[in-house]
Parts: C-alpha cells; structure tokens; sequence
C-alpha cells in the first residue's frame, strides 16, 4: 500500500477517546430523535390494523344476524377494513415525518387513472351491488333482460349467470343488465295464462263456450279465484276468435297451458266444432279486352 492512502486511512479512524465519544453522542441522538418515532408508527401501525380487523368481525357478525346476503357482508366488510386499514398507514406514516399530503394527492391521482381505465368494471361492480340492495331477482327466479332469458344461477360482483330452458349458461354484464327492462316471471305466486280460440263462423258460439269452461272446470290447476274468463274477443277474417285467460301457480304456467291447448283441439274434434285456417276465395271474372 502506499504511503498516501495510509495516510488517508488513517484519518477516517478516531485517533482519540473524545472523538469516538463524540461520534456515540451522534449516534444516540439520531437513536432519540427517530427511535421514539419509529417504535410510535410501529405501534400506531400494529394497534390500528387490530382495531381495524376487530371492526371487521363486528360489521360481519351484526350484518349476519340481520340475515344479510353473503355478497354484501363480504363486500362491506372488505371495504371497511381496507379503509381504516388506508387511514391507519398514513398516520404512521405522518407519526415518522412524511409529508402525507403529497402521498394522499399520489393515491388520489392513482385511483383516478385507474377508475378511467377500469370504468366498465366499476360501472358492472355498481349496477351488481345495487341489484343486490334492491334485489329485483333472486337465484332461481326465471327473468328476462338484455335481450335474454333464463333461471338465475348466480348474482356475482360483475356478472350475472343465467341458465336457458335449453340449458346453455348465458354470463350477462350487470350494467347491461340493470340498464334495461328486467321481466321476473317467478317474482309473484300466480300467472294468467291468456289463449287465443279460433273458431268457424259457422260454430255455435254458445256451444264453444260451455265446452271450453267444460274443459277449464276439469282442470284442477287452474285457480276458482281469479275467474276464468271466457269471451268472444275478435271477428276476425277467417274465425270468431275466442280469449280464454285462467289463473294458475307460476309453476304451473306451461304446464297448464301445453294441455289445455291440447284438450281444446281434441275436444273440438269431438264436438264437431270446427277449427279455421287461413283462407282466400279467387273469383276468376271472364271476359274480352278491350
């Protein structure tokens, strides 16, 4: 080594006992100064996330003894704790010195980038929690929106799963959902089922009717309660059309409709009543040119 950077060596090492002394004060006086403050953030950071999760389970507990639904527990207490947790880490933060205003105006700035970005996401995590608030389905009901049909299998955060009579699964975005006119079929006990009777203009019209309240009575699906009605609704251009409408359990609805369509035609062959189709007379009119 040579001479120069022993030298130099030399004079980084403490060459006396006051200097080393000195350099233990430094020391101790950056211990006292951040010491104190890092063990307060430590303690603020421990005891705030365990107020937070102790907040958590007791948002759960009163949301499951009010017999809430699962999805909005979950959601409600995630984003309780998240914000106490959030309010927790920048009061340790402030605890050690940092500017946390800067930091805040950073998150604020980050969320709003990432809000533009996911805003069909937000939009779908919207339309979800506020068809869960205000529930206008629930799973296993049979409804119709979007532009489709189908039992509800599952009412998720995005996403609503539907099932079709053909059994495919059809996943529809709740926004695109919620932003359209929803039919529940299975919201009410009942259904009426309205029919349309075509009938000769040569039938009996009183004959027609006492044969189809004959059929109505035999049926022990259809209500006494509304009345079944019976009326001529329509003259029409080939048939006297009759409106049959009963009243059954929604569970019922096609059911009762299939066989009481069935029974109609059968009945009718029966009867002798005669059941039109779609018919033109062409008149051929002879004659010379002129």
């Amino acid at each position: 080594m040579e001479e120069n950077e022993v030298v130099g060596v030399a004079e980084v090492i403490p060459t006396s006992v006051d200097e080393v002394s000195q350099l233990w004060t430094q020391v101790q006086d950056v211990v006292a100064a951040w010491g104190l403050k890092v063990v307060a953030a430590l303690a603020i950071f421990i005891i705030g996330r365990w107020i937070a999760m102790m907040v958590r389970r007791g948002v759960r507990r009163m949301m499951e003894k009010s017999g809430a639904d699962p999805i909005i527990i979950g959601f409600v207490t995630s984003i309780a704790y998240i914000a106490l947790l959030a309010f927790v880490v920048i009061a340790a933060l402030g605890q050690l010195g940092i500017q946390t205003t800067s930091f805040i105006a950073i998150l604020g700035a980050a969320g709003l980038a990432v809000g533009l970005a996911l805003q069909g996401s937000l939009a779908n995590f919207a339309a979800g929690f506020l068809m869960i608030i205000f529930r206008p389905f629930r799973v296993g009901d049979f409804i119709e929106g979007a532009g489709v049909a189908g039992v509800v299998e599952a009412i998720q955060i995005f996403t609503t799963t539907l099932r079709t009579g053909d059994n495919k699964t059809i996943i529809v975005p709740n926004a695109k959902l919620s932003g359209d006119n929803i039919t529940n079929y299975s919201a009410k006990e009942t259904r009426r089922v309205d029919m349309t009777v075509g009938v000769a203009y040569d039938a009996d019209l009183s004959k027609v009717k006492h044969v189809l309240n004959d059929i109505i009575g035999k049926e022990s699906r259809i209500h006494a309660d509304p009345a079944p009605q019976v009326a001529v609704a329509e003259l029409a251009d080939s048939s006297v059309n009759f409106v049959v409408r009963v009243w059954t359990d929604t569970a019922d609805y096609w059911g009762v409709k299939f066989d009481i369509t069935e029974t109609i035609k059968n009945r009718f062959d029966e009867e002798g009543i005669g059941i039109p189709f779609p018919q033109r007379d062409i008149h051929i009119v002879s004659g010379t040119a002129a």
